[in-house]
């Protein structure tokens, strides 16, 4: 065991956060891409991968749906990150002397209220961790960062101001990955079973394939679509359940599933985590 747990971006990011909040003791390991973080996992250079799946606001992280069924690795917690952003500059700095924030574009249409209200110029930044370590060492206090606190602490900023979202339940969740799947029982608010499938190519076969949940009593939380290999005719879906596989109607609902799908592939089964509710 490498007690090591990789994330995509710079130290001080949100992913870098919810490392922290949802495996305290294990080390950080920062990489370039998601793919990376994956890679890191499969080469055993980390144990886990904490990768975003979704954000409250702004909806699916772009890209992962499809990195996820052919990873390798297999989902085994999940976590919820509140996403609070702050207004970051060189320390002493105060308010009125801030003239422009740079962060991720996502962050910026966050904050819009606050950066009008107080005259500041928003700039796009790769990144937000990476955009706090720009500000630092730029040391003007005119141009600030819009970024975590683990930011403002890794890279020696003061938190100018504190929480200036424009929305006060702005949440991204992320989900654990590790080389081998557990299947245990464990938690406190139920499991939860991700998987991935395609339809056979019938009439109504999505409709058909729903059925057997809605049958079996199972509540199905997600099912998004999207296209394989640029192919606007081959369409995978990615969908989540509350329950675990052993489950009576769980099995019969997949069971039902599988007689009207080319392929299933199981991502994941993990504890549901008590923020969902």
């Amino acid at each position: 065991m490498t007690q090591r747990i990789a994330f995509q971006g710079e130290p001080g990011a949100y992913s870098h956060q919810a490392c922290r909040e949802a495996r305290p003791d294990m080390q950080a390991l920062p990489c370039k891409t998601f793919e990376d973080a994956i890679e890191a996992v499969r080469k055993g250079d980390a144990d886990l991968a904490m990768l975003p799946v979704e954000n409250s606001t702004y909806g699916r992280v772009a890209d992962i749906h499809h990195l996820l069924p052919d990873s390798g690795l297999h989902i085994i917690d999940e976590a919820f990150v509140r996403v609070h952003i702050n207004l970051l500059a060189v320390p002493g700095t105060r308010l009125e002397q801030v003239r422009t924030a740079t962060s991720h574009t996502v962050l910026l249409g966050q904050c819009r209220a606050f950066l009008r209200e107080n005259g500041i110029e928003g700039r796009t930044g790769a990144d937000t961790a990476g955009s706090a370590r720009m500000i630092a060492a730029l040391g003007e206090p005119e141009n600030a960062a819009l970024a975590s606190e683990l930011a403002g602490e890794i890279y020696g900023l003061d938190v100018v101001a504190r929480h200036i979202e424009d929305h006060d339940r702005n949440t991204t969740r992320f989900l654990v990955m590790a080389r081998e799947p557990d299947l245990k029982r464990r938690g406190s608010a139920g499991m939860m079973t991700s998987f991935v499938f395609r339809v056979r190519n019938i009439p109504a076969a999505l409709y058909k394939a729903m059925g057997g949940f809605a049958t079996n009593g199972v509540n199905m939380t997600k099912l998004e679509s999207y296209m394989l290999n640029g192919h606007f005719t081959a369409t995978q879906f990615y969908a989540e359940i509350e329950g675990h596989p052993d489950d009576r109607n769980v099995q019969l609902a997949l069971e039902e599933l599988d007689y009207f799908t080319s392929h299933v592939g199981l991502l994941g089964v993990y504890p549901a985590d008590p923020r969902r509710r």
